[in-house]
């Protein structure tokens, strides 16, 4: 199917390992998640949260330059006071954008990459990176043909969170780190971006994961009630590990830019999200928040 695919290195060091690969939502505490997991016993996590690998393959609904953006982040470890070797050698962030910014030429380094920070315990390793939730069906097709290259059991984690919440936060999001486009002025046009469309599409992304992975190996969760024990517990089962205390009260990468939606613009986003809310009724049933819109 994908005759482009690289003849890849086999690692022994991952044999017999999980590789748990969280592909979103945006803006559904994937940050929180993320720390959660990297305290768990036999979990690695990647220094980077996001890798932003295999979305670097699959363009199409791309917020940003991710290889420009690692390079950057080297640039960044490179300039720091001190000698660069010794920063290298003691900076697990200044090793993991070496391991990044040599994906960009060679996709080996994507597993090199955690053979290098795995350890005999570790028995699941982890990227976190909600921009996969965009790569569509050949996307996702890709990376289960990718990951099949090492002896490791792929694991698929989505997040959920309330249709109109979600996209409100992360037009916040936006706007905060980059306000030239400020989307919560201009929320007219940022939903008919098909960048900020696709991540709001949680039937493509579902009904993509579905079709291209067993069942047994994809987990749905909802932002609304991660911090239950049910869920936290799934989460955990997931990640071959067992629950630990849950900081509750620490919100991770939380959008400081507050500001109310305007009732123009939540008319429109209802029009535009209405197939989104009964998909996942439908899909989903009593599962669902309660605090989900109507």
């Amino acid at each position: 199917m994908f005759p482009n695919m690289p003849n890849l290195r086999h690692y022994p060091e991952l044999d017999g390992k999980t590789l748990l690969i969280c592909v979103g939502a945006m803006k559904c505490a994937t940050s929180w998640i993320y720390n959660y997991l990297a305290k768990r016993d036999g979990v690695t996590v990647s220094p980077l949260k996001e890798l932003h690998f295999f979305n670097t393959k699959f363009t199409a609904h791309a917020l940003g330059d991710m290889d420009g953006l690692a390079l950057r982040r080297l640039g960044f470890h490179i300039e720091q006071p001190g000698e660069a070797p010794d920063n290298l050698r003691r900076r697990d962030g200044f090793q993991a954008s070496v391991d990044r910014a040599q994906m960009i030429y060679d996709d080996n380094a994507y597993f090199g990459h955690f053979a290098r920070i795995v350890d005999p315990q570790t028995r699941t390793f982890c990227d976190v990176t909600p921009a996969y939730s965009v790569l569509g069906p050949t996307g996702f097709e890709y990376m289960r043909a990718f990951c099949a290259s090492q002896d490791i059991r792929l694991k698929v984690l989505f997040v959920m969170r309330d249709p109109l919440d979600r996209l409100w936060s992360q037009l916040r999001h936006m706007t905060q780190g980059n306000k030239t486009t400020n989307f919560v002025e201009n929320w007219a046009k940022a939903l008919t971006a098909p960048a900020i469309c696709a991540r709001a599409d949680y039937r493509g992304t579902v009904t993509d994961l579905d079709q291209t992975f067993p069942e047994q190996d994809v987990l749905y969760l909802f932002y609304e009630t991660l911090f239950t024990a049910g869920s936290l517990q799934s989460l955990c089962a997931l990640a071959d590990t067992r629950p630990g205390p849950a900081d509750t009260d620490t919100r991770q990468n939380e959008t400081q830019l507050k500001a109310e939606m305007p009732g123009a613009a939540r008319a429109a986003a209802m029009e535009l999200l209405a197939p989104q809310y009964a998909f996942c009724r439908a899909r989903f049933g009593a599962d669902i928040p309660e605090a989900w819109q109507a």
